[in-house]
C-alpha cells in the first residue's frame, strides 16, 4: 500500500478523469485510424501543419545533434533537418512509416539513421541517447500521455530538450464546449481534442527532471502550441 503515497500515484489519481475519457482510445484504435489516414495524410494535413513542423525543426536544431522524432508519420519533416544532425524516426503506424521510408530514399537523406515501427510508450532505446526528442501532433494521440512523456525524458540526454507541437484544448468558452462534444468522434479519428496544457504542466511538476522553457501559440489561428521542456544537466554533445 505504501506505493500509493508516491507522486506517480498522486498524478494518476489526479488525472483519472482525463484517462477515463475513452476506453476505446487505445493502441489498436490509433493504429487503425492512422492506417486509414496514410494514403491521404500529406494532402489533407501537409499544408495545415507545415508552420508547426518547421517551428519544431527550428527549435530542435538550436540544440542539434542526435534527434528522435516520435510520430514521424509519413516523414514530412525529414527533409527539413540539417544534414549535420542525425535523425531517427519512429511511428506506431506501419503504413505511415512505409511512406516515410520512401520519402527518405527519394530525398537521399543519409542523415536519417533509422525509421522503425515503435510504441511511443515503450521506446526501444537506452537511457540518455538523444539530444532532442520531437513529437509533432502526437501527445494527444497516444493512450497514455504521461507514460509517453516519461519515455521521452528517459531517452533524453542531460542538457537536451523535448519539443512538442500540438493542439491544446481550450480552458473554457465555446471552443471548450465544442471540443468536449466532438471528443467521441475525434477519438475514433485518432486524437483527443479536449487535452489541455495543465496536463503537461502537471506531468512536468511530478516528473521533476524536466522544466518548461517555452509555450508559444502557433498558426493556424493559435489553436496549436509549441512547447519545449528542458532536461537540466551538462553540455549536450
Amino acid at each position: 500500500m505504501a506505493e500509493r503515497d508516491g507522486p506517480r500515484w498522486a498524478l494518476t489519481k489526479c488525472l483519472s478523469n482525463n484517462d477515463a475519457m475513452g476506453e476505446a482510445f487505445d493502441k489498436a484504435t490509433i493504429a487503425k485510424a492512422y492506417a486509414r489516414w496514410a494514403p491521404i495524410y500529406d494532402l489533407v494535413f501537409g499544408a495545415v501543419f507545415e508552420r508547426g513542423r518547421k517551428a519544431a525543426v527550428t527549435a530542435a536544431e538550436r540544440i542539434g545533434g542526435r534527434i528522435l522524432e516520435v510520430g514521424v508519420g509519413t516523414g514530412l519533416s525529414l527533409p527539413d533537418y540539417a544534414w549535420t544532425n542525425r535523425v531517427v524516426g519512429v511511428d506506431l503506424s506501419a503504413p505511415m512509416l512505409r511512406k516515410a521510408k520512401t520519402r527518405a530514399k527519394e530525398h537521399r537523406l543519409s542523415n536519417v539513421d533509422g525509421l522503425a515501427v515503435m510504441d511511443a510508450r515503450r521506446l526501444g532505446f537506452q537511457d540518455c541517447v538523444f539530444d532532442v526528442v520531437v513529437a509533432q501532433y502526437v501527445i494527444t494521440a497516444v493512450p497514455e500521455p504521461e507514460a509517453t512523456l516519461d519515455e521521452f525524458a528517459r531517452v533524453l540526454r542531460p542538457g537536451g530538450e523535448i519539443i512538442l507541437v500540438n493542439h491544446l484544448g481550450a480552458e473554457s468558452g465555446l471552443r471548450a464546449a465544442f471540443e468536449r462534444a466532438f471528443a467521441p468522434v475525434a477519438r475514433r479519428l485518432g486524437w483527443q481534442p479536449e487535452f489541455r496544457f495543465d496536463r503537461l504542466a502537471q506531468w512536468a511538476a511530478h516528473h521533476g527532471g524536466v522544466h518548461l522553457v517555452e509555450r508559444r501559440a502557433m498558426p493556424p489561428l493559435g489553436h496549436f502550441s509549441l512547447i519545449r521542456f528542458a532536461r537540466p544537466g551538462g553540455a549536450v554533445g
